[in-house]
Formats: structure tokens, C-alpha cells, sequence
């Protein structure tokens, strides 16, 4: 019995063998001294390895061998069970009883049927190892001819969309740029128009002068001519009127700066992205121009791995495209503010105007009403400063009603700190629990009330007391009143201190 394999020299279960190879055969007397068994070598039980047990497989030329006391002495050798195994050609030869150890080498010899098998196994084995050489060679060249046309067509694939990404950011570095010289021609016309308002805006301090200096003028009327007559309201609403022109051009000008600021950023992300686009353009086309055999090509061992992408071909387009909309929308705005700032400046000229019409006929007509005017500011002197005691007393009142809310709003805190006390379950959001807080809330919120009506009873006081003065100093005398609206008010509005070309802008 033999495994597949192995060799029929092949020692099985015991311990390691010593090959030796021999030109001849040793003597027996020989190879008797220098062999030494291995029936000691550790081996498990059943299978240790002796003569008596596996005759058949011996591990060397020669081995020494236990005497079986059963055999008779005059037999050489031991008879093998199968004819075909028998030696019948030395059986003439019988070996010495002495020499009855060195009997097991006769059973080492392979037969003609091994030696025929030996050579048909290491044919087969010898085309079966060509042949697999064979088709891994051809396999081999197939697989690097695969190789190389993949790869050329993935690097030919990845410079078409190369040179496609490089046309892509070619057409929209164009519309940037052309969007970057309409912005910066609209922002150019929209500073030229905010510097006339500005310019417009520092002539209107003349006419508000004027004004306020016959306001001031008037102030010095005495007794009961001090007043606040259509003269004095037609100066009020004429200041009213500058100083809201001067409100609405100011705000225009803050809007002419805030957007001014919205064209540059608008102009910055413009000029930022197409900076953005000229660098990667000129990566791209970098990267479109190199081949296998450039310079500078080196191994970055995991740079695949690094995906540092913030967008995708569809936010890069929409990035731009929302830059370039902006900037679009921003110019349209900045034309419209810009025609905005030219209709502020005719329509407060217009209003300007008319308001120092008005106020010259006013005085004139406050003029010939003076003498008939003084029984009817006594008249509203004296109803003012009735409403004027009715104010502090209700001032008094609200400050009372404000004072009676601080013991309840006690209380009701006071309650609610002691029973925070409650102990373990007892700490219970009963009913009593929610009235109390809408108990405090409902006081905060009616002392809340009663300081907002006490502040506008004190700010309605106050401008009592202003309107008082005021009348006090009206009655005082007619002939400063006449010299003053006669004098003084009618010769500084003679004539209207503005350029009229401002109106044209």
C-alpha cells in the first residue's frame, strides 16, 4: 500500500531519518556497528515502529531486529505471504543465521511495476505542469494586452473631459468677465448721482436757516403775541418739510452707499470666482497636457483616497450662474435707485418751493390778524393750563394706582415662595399653584399699562408746559410781534436761496 505522493522509501510515523547515499551497498559487518534503531523514537502506541510490526517499510538499507524465538534458526528469511513479492532468484543464496538482522534490506528493492508507474507519474505530472505554464503564459499576455487598452482608453476618456472642463470654465470666465464691466459701469453712474444728492443735500441747510432763524426770531415776541399762529405752523411744516427731504435724501444716500457695497460685493464674488476659474483653468489645462512621458509625473501613494470636493458639476454651474444673477439683479437695482435719487431731488425742490410760498403769505396774513388775535390766545392760555392741572392730577392718580399694586404683587409672591416648601409629592401644580402665577402675571401686567400711561401723561405734560410758555410769550407785546414778522421774517424770504439747476438733475 502506498500514498499518493510519496515515495516508497517514505517513513511514516516515526522519527527523522538520516538519508545516506551509497555508490553500493555496505557490508553487513559494516552497517552493522554505525545503525542504531529507532523502535525507541516516541511514537504513538498502536503504530511504533518495529520489524515485527511493519516489516514492509523499513527506514534505512539495514536495521537490527528482534529475534522471534517461534522461527526456527535455520530459515534465512521470512516467507512473504504474496508470490509476487517473493524473491525466488535468492533463494539460493541463503544468508547466515548470524546474520538474521540484515534479512529486512532484502524487501527495500522497488519492483519493475514501481519503476514503470515512477516514469508515467512524472510524465503526467510533467505535461500537466506544461500545460498550466502554457495557459498562464498566454493568459498572462492576454490579460496585459487588456491592460494596456483599458488603460489607454481611460486616459484618453479622462483628457476628453478635460478638455470639455476646460471649455466649460473657458465660456463662463467669459460671461464673468463681461458681467464684472457692466457692474462696474452701472457702479460708476450710480456714485456720479449719489455725489449731485449729496451736493443737493448740503444746499438745502440755506433755506432750513432761514426758516429756523424766523422761528427763532418770532420766539422773541412778547405777552400775547408769542403764539403758535399759521405763521409759526407754516414755518414748523416748512422745516418739517426740509428736514424730511433732508431724511429722504439721507436715506437715500445711505441706500446709495448700502448698495454701492452690494455692487462691489456682487463685483468681488464676481472677480473672486473668475480668479477661482483662471486658476483651476489653468490646472486643468496642465493636467490636459500631460502625458507618460512628461515631466514632473510621480506616485502619490493614496491621493485617490482624498475627495476634498465641495461641489458637484451642477452647484459649480449654479454657483456662477447665482453669482452672475446677482450681480444682474444688482445692476437693475442700482438703476433703479439711481432714477429713484433723481425723482427724491426734483420732487423735495417742488416741495420746498410751494412750503416758502406758503409760508411768505402766512406772515402776511398773521400781520393784519395780530390786533385780533390776542383775546383768542388768552382764550387757549387758559385752557391750556387747565389741562395742564387736569394732567398732574391724573399724574398723581396713575403714580397712586401704580403705588396700591406693590402689596398684592407681595402677597401673591409671598404665596408662592411658601409653597415651594411643600415637601416630596406634596410640591403639586394644583389649582392654586396657577392662579397665583396668573395673579402675578395679571399684576405686572396692569402695572405694565399704568407706567405706560404715566409716561405719556408726563410727556403730554411737558408739552402742556411748552404750549403755556409759548402763549405767555406771544401776549407779551404786539409792536415786537409786527417788527419781527414785518421786519426781520419777510426780508430774509425775499428770495428762494437755491440754485434752480439743482432742480434739473
Amino acid at each position: 500500500m502506498e500514498y499518493l505522493g510519496q515515495t516508497q522509501t517514505a517513513t511514516y510515523m516515526t522519527g527523522p531519518r538520516h538519508l545516506t547515499h551509497y555508490t553500493q551497498l555496505p557490508t553487513i559487518g559494516t552497517m552493522q556497528a554505525t545503525q542504531r534503531s529507532y523502535d525507541t523514537y516516541p511514537a504513538p502506541s498502536p503504530l511504533r515502529r518495529s520489524v515485527t510490526t511493519l516489516p514492509w517499510r523499513p527506514s534505512a538499507y539495514y536495521q537490527s531486529a528482534m529475534i522471534n524465538p517461534a522461527i526456527a534458526l535455520t530459515r534465512s528469511t521470512i516467507e512473504p505471504a504474496s508470490t509476487k513479492s517473493q524473491l525466488t532468484e535468492l533463494d539460493a543464496h541463503r544468508v547466515p543465521p548470524v546474520f538474521t538482522a540484515a534479512r529486512n534490506a532484502l524487501y527495500t528493492r522497488y519492483t519493475p511495476n514501481d519503476w514503470l508507474a515512477s516514469n508515467h507519474s512524472n510524465y503526467l505530472a510533467s505535461d500537466r505542469v506544461r500545460n498550466g505554464a502554457e495557459r498562464l503564459r498566454l493568459e498572462s499576455v492576454r490579460l496585459c494586452r487588456e491592460a494596456d487598452d483599458k488603460t489607454k482608453r481611460t486616459q484618453n476618456d479622462v483628457g476628453k473631459r478635460l478638455g470639455e472642463r476646460i471649455l466649460d470654465i473657458n465660456f463662463w470666465k467669459n460671461e464673468l468677465s463681461h458681467e464684472t464691466d457692466n457692474i462696474l459701469a452701472e457702479t460708476s453712474q450710480l456714485l456720479e448721482t449719489k455725489k449731485n444728492m449729496e451736493k443737493f443735500l448740503a444746499e438745502t441747510a440755506n433755506p432750513l436757516h432761514i426758516a429756523q432763524e424766523c422761528l427763532y426770531n418770532r420766539e422773541k415776541r412778547q405777552s400775547v403775541d408769542l403764539v403758535h399762529d399759521n405763521p409759526e405752523k407754516k414755518l414748523i411744516k416748512e422745516i418739517d418739510i426740509i428736514k424730511r427731504c433732508q431724511d429722504k435724501m439721507r436715506n437715500a444716500v445711505d441706500r446709495a452707499n448700502v448698495q454701492l457695497s452690494l455692487n462691489r460685493a456682487a463685483q468681488h464674488e464676481l472677480e473672486r470666482d473668475s480668479t477661482d476659474k483662471f486658476v483651476a483653468e489653468n490646472l486643468d489645462t496642465t493636467c490636459h497636457g500631460l502625458r507618460n512621458s512628461s515631466r514632473g509625473i510621480a506616485y502619490h501613494d493614496g491621493v485617490h483616497r482624498i475627495d476634498n470636493s465641495v461641489s458637484v458639476p451642477e452647484t459649480w454651474a449654479k454657483y456662477t450662474s447665482n453669482n452672475i444673477r446677482r450681480s444682474q439683479s444688482e445692476r437693475a437695482a442700482s438703476k433703479n435707485l439711481k432714477n429713484e435719487l433723481d425723482a427724491i431731488v426734483n420732487e423735495c425742490n417742488n416741495e420746498m418751493w410751494q412750503e416758502w410760498n406758503a409760508v411768505n403769505v402766512a406772515l402776511n396774513q398773521r400781520i393784519q390778524e395780530t390786533t385780533d388775535a390776542r383775546n383768542k390766545i388768552q382764550t387757549h392760555l387758559s385752557k391750556v393750563l387747565q389741562e395742564v392741572f387736569d394732567s398732574e392730577k391724573n399724574i398723581e392718580l396713575l403714580k397712586k394706582a401704580i403705588q396700591d399694586k406693590e402689596a398684592p404683587m407681595q402677597v401673591a409672591q409671598t404665596r408662592l415662595e411658601t409653597r415651594l416648601r411643600r415637601p416630596n409629592v406634596e410640591l403639586c401644580r394644583d389649582p392654586v399653584q396657577h392662579r397665583l402665577v396668573e395673579e402675578v402675571g395679571e399684576i405686572t401686567d396692569t402695572v405694565d399699562i399704568l407706567q405706560y400711561k404715566l409716561r405719556e401723561a408726563e410727556n403730554a405734560l411737558q408739552a402742556l408746559l411748552r404750549t403755556k410758555a409759548a402763549l405767555e410769550q406771544d401776549l407779551s407785546i404786539k409792536k415786537n410781534s409786527l417788527f419781527i414778522d414785518r421786519e426781520k421774517c419777510l426780508t430774509l424770504r425775499k428770495t428762494f436761496p437755491m440754485a434752480p439747476r439743482i432742480a434739473s438733475l
